[in-house]
């Protein structure tokens, strides 16, 4: 019995008008990040993402195989919930939950939570649950995902939180819920 070694890419980038895609991959909002996965696209064709580091691919990035060809990433359909109301409180909110979100004119559009549910139902959201593609806002300094502050680690590519010119740490006296797995003093 003979292996075929899946395709591999060593790195993503934006698709631009003209490229030729060879195929897609359609991946969820979890699994658009992503460092090293063997992938299924949309043919059954399997792919090896093998990264330098994790990147956060959003829909209309692509994956680069070694021979040049362009993998397509898609966003894939997920429940979510659609925010409206008193967007800028409610936003507050969400944010303070480093919940990830998709921020529009009209409405903020998040994953379907029953705990983000009903804190939001009960500050005055009107919700509508629907499926769709989820495409949130990167973070803060434009780097990719919405990761929170400084919590003793980085998120630009190994490099110290100051070494890329700004610091995000945050010390003061407020309080903040911070229930997303790990504990820190201010």
């Amino acid at each position: 019995m003979t292996s075929t070694r899946p395709a591999t890419a060593h790195s993503v980038r934006r698709l631009t008008a003209g490229d030729t895609i060879l195929d897609r991959v359609v991946l969820s909002y979890e699994d658009r990040l992503i460092r090293r996965k063997r992938l299924l696209t949309v043919t059954g064709t399997a792919v090896l993402a093998d990264l330098a580091q994790t990147v956060s691919m959003d829909e209309g990035d692509a994956l680069v195989l070694t021979d040049g060809s362009l993998i397509a990433i898609e966003a894939a359909a997920e429940e979510l919930l659609e925010v409206t109301g008193p967007l800028v409180q409610l936003a507050w909110h969400i944010g303070n939950r480093h919940t990830p979100c998709q921020i529009e004119p009209d409405r903020i559009v998040i994953r379907q939570d029953k705990v983000m549910r009903d804190m939001l139902a009960g500050l005055g959201a009107t919700l509508r649950p629907f499926t769709g593609p989820f495409t949130p806002g990167g973070g803060a300094y434009g780097h990719g995902r919405t990761m929170g502050h400084d919590h003793g680690h980085s998120h630009h590519g190994g490099q110290a939180d100051d070494a890329h010119g700004h610091d995000h740490s945050h010390d003061h006296p407020h309080p903040h819920d911070h229930s997303h797995g790990h504990t820190h003093e201010h």
